[in-house]
């Protein structure tokens, strides 16, 4: 072997040489992430580009190359990742002191717009971070709190998700979603405060449509009474004979109707009220 070595030591110490050049210029992408060349500080080609189109294993993962010493290569992640945002308050437009705690699902779309304006996902998720706070604080200063126990709160949600999203954009990210996890009212008085607020407003709304009710009840009732004079005057006008007995037979029955058992009425034979039962017109 030192044989080999001493006659042969400037082949073997080049093959080692060429070795090792040719693995530094080798790279190995993984499914899960996007590979940017980046040569003299630029970014020059993009290696497993995320395509929603492309099914997996053929997005363009594997063995690939890169000149050493000129080129470097800076990982992406591929997949949908998470930020998160600090618990913080939030004005609603009721008011309400709310402390909000939210998060964000994203996913790296243009890997080299990432890497010039941000550098890094962690650069990323911080120039994020705060954007989503003023987005979630300004949609929800809107709304009222109740809206948040409602439907509505997923209107919300779209609201913010489509603003954040278009900021993220400038970074090269997709915003996939936006929820809340909690949006609870201070403990405390506070706390105390806003439920007896809501009762009261709850309380002022039931007794606004009860008396809208009884407006509407009036309403229809001299609207009926009103269609009723018309009828009578209508029946008298075509005929006022029959309308006389109607009216006469009506004054009877609520006279006689009057009380519980029998009843004694003593009137004078010729009385005017009696002249129907003589058959008198």
């Amino acid at each position: 072997m030192e044989a080999i070595w001493d006659n042969h030591k400037a082949t073997i110490i080049a093959v080692a040489v060429l070795i090792a050049a040719a693995l530094s210029t080798l790279i190995v992408v993984p499914e899960t992430q996007q590979a940017v060349k980046i040569r003299t500080g630029e970014p020059v080609a993009v290696i497993n580009r995320f395509q929603p189109d492309v099914p997996f294993g053929e997005t363009g993962a594997g063995l690939w190359y890169r000149i050493p010493l000129i080129e470097r290569v800076q990982y992406v992640d591929r997949r949908i990742m998470n930020l998160d945002m600090e618990p913080q308050q939030v004005l609603s437009n009721d008011q309400q002191r709310l402390q909000v705690d939210a998060y964000a699902r994203f996913r790296v779309i243009d890997p080299v717009r990432m890497v010039e304006r941000a550098g890094s996902e962690d650069t990323l998720r911080t120039q994020l971070a705060p954007i989503l706070s003023s987005t979630i604080r300004q949609e929800l200063g809107r709304r009222p709190f109740a809206t948040l126990l409602t439907a509505e709160r997923g209107d919300a949600m779209n609201n913010i998700r489509s603003s954040l999203d278009r900021q993220a954009r400038q970074y090269g990210a997709q915003i996939i979603d936006v929820r809340i996890k909690r949006a609870d009212l201070p403990d405390g008085s506070p706390l105390e405060t806003a439920f007896t607020r809501m009762q009261t407003d709850r309380q002022a709304e039931a007794e606004t449509i009860r008396a809208s009710g009884r407006r509407d009840a009036q309403i229809i009732q001299a609207e009926a009474e009103a269609n009723a004079a018309n009828t009578y005057a209508a029946a008298y006008g075509k005929d006022p004979e029959f309308y006389d007995f109607y009216r006469a037979m009506e004054s009877y029955r609520r006279t006689f109707e009057q009380g519980s058992g029998e009843s004694s009425m003593i009137l004078s034979p010729d009385s005017e009220y009696l002249r129907q039962f003589r058959g008198q017109r």
